[in-house]
């Protein structure tokens, strides 16, 4: 029994969600092998190589992976996908977009965004936005998961695995990068931040959130926001925490003028610790919350940086 991890990165680096899934691959049994489809990417195969647990790094280097097309790194999976028992991806917008892929070609149920391995056969993922926990056996002879990269530790970089080149998939030939528009930030990214800010509708409009600056430039933290705020237009939509956001669990989470709709909570509940500012008692975002203030925000945010010194 062998699992294979799809590498997410930039061809010179991993991301940090490749290392979860690397966890939960190992929880699955066996062997763990890694997967890194991409173009002069020896750097990120090298880095793949010193994951904890990790006993073999392939690497198809090739121009048409350069760019991460899901239909070429799926041609790739597939083309190796019969020496493996699980296949298993973060559950990010990269994973997301070659698991299904490979799953329906394999013609097998794909299993989404996993918080546990119970057995090799058997895994937990969330359902009803958080509120359940539903328990899925496989009987598929390969199993394809995406990994909700909360729910698990980040592997450790520690081990002296082989990286082994194979033939490169040809390219799937039916589509092309066009071109990509980066958000620029000198912030964390929200995905991978130890300390979130975020702010929701009780800001009132995008200048107020100006507000949360200085808050987030002392404790060194990534800012997000309630999907209210970005659908009202005050922020833009990569900074979402939520079911249809991203989902986050920092070391700690400062919700401001968030009230707590089930949505955003699917996406921040696991933070190790959640502090909630809000005019409003009954909130729900106080139901989750390790630490609340009522009262206003526009007060106690700047109260709070002079605390901070």
């Amino acid at each position: 029994m062998t699992a294979l991890v799809i590498a997410e990165h930039d061809n010179a680096s991993l991301k940090g969600s490749t290392l979860n899934t690397v966890t939960a691959a190992a929880q699955c049994g066996g062997d763990v092998h890694v997967l890194v489809a991409g173009h002069n990417a020896g750097a990120a195969a090298e880095a793949a190589s010193k994951i904890a647990g990790v006993s073999k790094v392939l690497l198809a280097d090739a121009a048409h992976f350069a760019d991460g097309l899901a239909e070429n790194v799926a041609e790739q999976v597939l083309a190796i996908a019969s020496a493996y028992s699980h296949i298993l991806a973060p559950a990010t917008a990269y994973g997301k977009n070659i698991l299904p892929r490979v799953a329906a070609k394999l013609d097998v149920g794909q299993i989404s965004e996993i918080i546990k391995v119970d057995s090799p056969d058997t895994f937990e993922r969330p359902i009803y936005a958080g509120n359940a926990i539903a328990t899925v056996q496989s009987v598929d002879p390969v199993k394809v998961i995406t990994v909700r990269t909360t729910g698990f530790d980040a592997a450790a970089a520690s081990g002296n695995a082989a990286v082994e080149t194979i033939s490169a998939a040809p390219d799937f030939g039916k589509s092309s990068f066009v071109n990509r528009e980066l958000a620029k930030s000198d912030r964390p990214e929200l995905t991978a931040a130890k300390i979130i800010v975020s702010g929701g509708r009780g800001m009132g409009s995008g200048e107020n959130f100006k507000i949360l600056e200085p808050l987030a430039d002392k404790l060194g933290a990534a800012m997000g926001a309630s999907r209210a705020a970005v659908d009202a237009g005050f922020v833009p939509n990569d900074w979402q925490v939520g079911q249809t956001g991203k989902i986050v669990a920092p070391q700690l989470y400062i919700a401001v003028g968030i009230s707590g709709a089930i949505q955003h909570l699917a996406g921040m509940k696991d933070s190790k610790t959640i502090v909630a500012i809000n005019k409003d008692p009954e909130a729900p975002i106080f139901s989750v919350a390790d630490y609340g203030i009522v009262g206003d925000l526009f007060e106690l945010v700047p109260q709070l940086v002079s605390q901070l010194g």
